[in-house]
Formats: C-alpha cells, sequence, structure tokens
C-alpha cells in the first residue's frame, strides 16, 4: 500500500488542484462505461437466456465493449445492442435508458414481454429501434417524442394497445415507422412523416384509418 504523505501547503497548491481535476477527467469514461456496463448486466438478470448468447456479460470487467452483441465507439461508450433473434424472453427495465450514446438497440424476434419503458425516451442518440416480434404489451410510451434523431423505429407484432401517440409526429428523421399486428386504437396521425408511411405499416389492430381533424378526437374508438 502506497501511502502520500502530504502538507497542508500542498495540498491546496494550484498544481495540486489541477493535478486531481486531470486525474478525475481521466478516469470520467471509465465511470461513465461502467455504469454502461452496470446496465447491461442488470438488463441480463431480467433476461431468461437458454442458448447462453449473455454467456459472456461479465460484470467484472472495466467496460462491456468486450462483450459479445454488444459495440462501443473509439471511446468506450456503448452504441449498439445486437440482441435480435437469440432466443431470449424476460422483460426490459428502465435501467437501459442510462445507455446514453446507444444508437441502435435491436431486440427483434424474441419473446421478450411486459411494457416498453418510458425510459427508452432518454436515448437521445438513437437512430434504430427494432423490438418486433416479441410479446410487449401496454401503451407506447410518449416518451418516444424525445428520440430527435430515430429513422428506424418498429413495434410490429407484439400486444401493444392504446392509441398511436400524436407526439410523434414530431420525429421529423423518422423514416420507417411500422405498429402492425397489434392491437392499436384510436385512428392513424397524419401530420409530421406520418403522411409518408404506407398503410401496411399499421395494418391489423383495431385502428380507424387515417386521422380526420376536426371530426373525431384521435383516439376514436379506443
Amino acid at each position: 500500500i502506497l501511502i502520500l504523505s502530504l502538507s497542508l501547503s500542498t495540498m491546496v497548491s494550484p498544481t495540486f488542484i489541477f493535478f486531481l481535476l486531470s486525474l478525475l477527467l481521466s478516469l470520467s469514461p471509465s465511470l461513465s462505461t461502467n455504469s454502461e456496463g452496470n446496465a447491461l448486466h442488470s438488463l441480463r438478470s431480467r433476461l431468461s437466456d437458454p442458448t447462453n448468447v449473455l454467456q459472456s456479460w461479465d460484470p467484472t470487467l472495466v467496460n462491456p465493449c468486450t462483450w459479445f452483441h454488444v459495440t462501443c465507439d473509439s471511446n468506450n461508450h456503448v452504441i449498439r445492442l445486437d440482441l435480435g433473434n437469440s432466443n431470449i424472453s424476460g422483460s426490459l427495465g428502465p435501467e437501459l435508458g442510462e445507455l446514453k450514446h446507444l444508437q441502435y438497440l435491436e431486440l427483434y424476434r424474441n419473446n421478450i414481454g411486459g411494457k416498453i419503458p418510458k425510459e427508452l425516451g432518454n436515448l437521445k442518440s438513437l437512430i434504430s429501434m427494432d423490438l418486433y416480434g416479441n410479446r410487449f404489451e401496454g401503451e407506447i410510451p410518449t416518451s418516444f417524442a424525445k428520440l430527435k434523431t430515430i429513422r428506424f423505429l418498429r413495434l410490429d407484432n407484439n400486444k401493444l394497445t392504446g392509441s398511436i401517440p400524436r407526439e410523434l409526429t414530431t420525429l421529423s428523421n423518422l423514416k420507417v415507422f411500422d405498429v402492425s399486428n397489434n392491437d392499436l386504437c384510436g385512428t392513424i396521425p397524419v401530420d409530421g412523416p406520418f403522411g409518408n408511411f404506407p398503410m401496411e405499416s399499421f395494418e391489423n389492430n383495431r385502428l380507424n384509418g387515417p386521422e380526420l381533424k376536426g371530426l373525431v378526437s384521435y383516439d376514436f374508438g379506443c
């Protein structure tokens, strides 16, 4: 054990303060990626993984960048989570919202159920979210309106209910939106990017066709 003896004058000197600040700044990426590792480990604890696709997710490592199905950028921030077609089940929790740098969330074609956490709306860097082909239930979170960079949002083939949040019409970068084969009700938005989505993206729900503004409420039939 190394014991450092510092006089009071040394401790308060500008040089020492600068050293402390530099040390803290150098540690910050590790602290960030460690929190991302904690978030992913919490996710793992919620999932059943009969084929051991998450076997490499070792929480004792400094960061999760060496884990299978996880991709990091040059700063060791998690930017991709690829667990599509992985035969996993369970549910998602609020900890996923801690992955602040995540760009791709790929969880399609599994057996994940429960509600979609509203905290996914905190993923401000997200480009693609693929949750299709699972057992998600409940409503589409209105917090998704905060995902200003998202281009692909596929929620089809689940058990989602309620109406399509009108807040999503503000997502100007959204290119693909699919909620087909759920149990959604109300009307289909017509503003913003929703004017460009094919009707196939909404089929096999309880939707009543495109919204008729001023004539019926958007959640008509719910």
